[in-house]
């Protein structure tokens, strides 16, 4: 059964949001605090996805993330109550894999949490490295991206992306040439329909650009089409 973890000061926001996801089959905890929630993901390392509060009456949301990261790569979706503080959190490059701004409905959080979820691959422990099939590999002058590995190295070597970043660059890559709008990748890539700043695409891509060291006024990998959205724009390998 997947677990997920509730981190929300009002008893009443945690109550909706338990109901939902048991209805999906999790098994819930809850914390009303960042101590407690610390404490919840060292105890339970079988936690699938935490749910985090920017907001705690403790220490903020942004410090319980940076905490776990320390010693956990467990999926985490922030929750914030302003939408403008998503750009700034993206930004901050703190490790999280969605965003969600309050108010929202239970179903949208539920989408959210299913959606990366599928993310993240799932190990099989029935297939053996023999028998495995060739992951899926893009090859491009500039970048190499391996989809079964989840791994991106460009010509200085391993580039680090989170995961949603990474689903934005095969996304992207897996047609070159081709202009995406910010709609068609928050569809394509998010997975759900988006309630949220569709400038969230934008912060993405330059977080991304900073960790593949893209230019953006002279890009090799990604290319802004103003007033549209974004392209690969980087050639094939020889």
């Amino acid at each position: 059964m997947r677990r997920a973890l509730i981190v929300d000061d009002e008893p009443q926001i945690r109550t909706v949001q338990r109901a939902y996801l048991v209805a999906e089959g999790f098994d819930v905890l809850e914390a009303g605090t960042g101590r407690r929630a610390l404490d919840q993901v060292a105890a339970h390392p079988d936690i699938d996805v935490v749910l985090l509060d920017v907001g705690l009456p403790d220490m903020s949301g942004i410090e319980v993330l940076r905490t776990i990261r320390a010693s956990s790569d467990v999926l985490v979706i922030l929750v914030t109550a302003r939408a403008d503080e998503v750009d700034k959190l993206v930004g901050l490059g703190l490790g999280a894999d969605d965003y969600v701004t309050k108010p929202f409905s239970p179903r949208e959080l539920v989408a959210r949490v299913l959606t990366v979820l599928r993310r993240r691959p799932q190990a099989d422990p029935g297939r053996t490295a023999s028998v495995e099939p060739p992951a899926d590999v893009l090859r491009y002058d500039a970048v190499t991206i391996d989809r079964g590995r989840r791994e991106v190295t460009t010509g200085e070597g391993p580039v680090d992306l989170s995961a949603l970043d990474f689903d934005l660059l095969w996304a992207l890559a897996s047609a070159p040439g081709r202009v995406y709008s910010r709609a068609q990748l928050l569809e394509k890539v998010w997975g759900y329909d988006f309630y949220g700043d569709e400038r969230v695409v934008d912060v993405h891509v330059r977080t991304m650009r900073s960790a593949l060291g893209d230019d953006a006024h002279e890009p090799r990998i990604i290319a802004t089409v103003r007033g549209v959205g974004y392209k690969f724009v980087a050639g094939p390998a020889d």
